[in-house]
């Protein structure tokens, strides 16, 4: 069963047909995570076993703010799974700029190959954010840095399993979930249902945004499965999760579940955003993932430098 409805939504309607689609064969997605504990962030490897082919979502580049270095521990882990399972990885998606980590994608690529994807409205992202870090004209604010940018409803596949983007703003106003096969990856907007929903106050966030997000994405079959992007194991719970349902998130996600009305959800996250700190990693993280994880170029002594705009955020 579905969540009700007041618009037509054809995208979301292909992305559903390809869910049960998906469910009748017996090809089915293989989804590995590797959870990075520092950023509660889980990346996936996930490729069609039928072909080998592949693709990683969210992948992590190691940053240590107070020295500002920076490792691939957590990407190298990645690369040896690719590796050992023989994969082909055709693309590294990301589906949004992460405020609490920085890519490691355009290392992976180097490794690895694939084509690097992310929303079109990561072109929005940029121009708040450029301005923000006032960076000149040099900074083309296009989204000519990643290889493909992706629309609502746009359709890919990996290897022979089907995918469908879904825009999905208000977290940021360039969130995407992808449906690949019968499974969702989720990105920010939605946590375990113990711990709830993403945050909507970043620069171009908006809770009514969000609201409606959640609700498209509640209303694909209730056993779709979803791979969120981050876990901060809620009170009461001691281990880790990253894997919930459709059908477990209306029943119970503490902030969205069916019954949760628009302003009821709104005036909560209003709220609850005004008593959250920024993100630790916040201003190295949007300026190296708008760039599509690309480091700054190194300046006339050889090194690279990040801006920390002060009194802004």
């Amino acid at each position: 069963m579905s969540a009700s409805r007041l618009h037509p939504d054809p995208h979301l309607d292909a992305a559903a047909a390809q869910i049960r689609a998906a469910q009748a064969t017996e090809n089915r997605l293989a989804v590995d995570a590797f959870f990075d504990e520092p950023t509660n962030t889980a990346s996936y490897v996930i490729h069609d076993p039928a072909t080998l082919r592949a693709a990683i979502v969210d992948s992590v580049l190691d940053f240590d703010a107070a020295s500002g270095r920076t490792s691939t521990a957590s990407a190298d882990a990645m690369i040896a799974f690719v590796r050992e399972k023989g994969l082909t990885v055709d693309w590294l998606l990301e589906t949004h700029a992460h405020a609490d980590h920085l890519s490691a994608a355009p290392y992976i690529q180097r490794e690895l190959g694939g084509k690097l994807a992310i929303g079109r409205e990561i072109i929005t992202v940029q121009n708040v954010f450029g301005k923000i870090f006032n960076f000149g004209t040099e900074f083309a604010r296009d989204g000519s840095e990643f290889d493909r940018l992706f629309e609502d409803g746009d359709t890919f596949s990996v290897g022979s399993i089907p995918a469908t983007v879904l825009h999905v703003p208000g977290h940021t106003p360039a969130d995407l979930a992808y449906v690949i096969g019968d499974v969702v990856f989720t990105g920010d907007t939605l946590f375990m249902p113990d711990f709830g929903t993403a945050r909507a106050d970043f620069p171009g966030g908006d809770a009514r945004q969000l609201y409606h997000s959640i609700r498209r994405l509640l209303a694909l079959p209730d056993e779709t499965r979803l791979f969120l992007c981050h876990d901060y194991k809620a009170p009461g719970r001691d281990s880790y999760a990253w894997e919930t349902t459709v059908g477990a998130e209306r029943a119970g996600n503490i902030h969205a579940r069916d019954g949760v009305d628009e302003d009821a959800f709104v005036d909560m996250r209003t709220k609850r955003d005004a008593t959250l700190a920024m993100p630790k990693l916040i201003l190295p993280s949007v300026q190296v993932n708008m760039r599509a994880g690309n480091l700054p170029e190194p300046e006339e002594n050889g090194r690279r430098y990040l801006k920390l705009p002060l009194d802004t955020l």
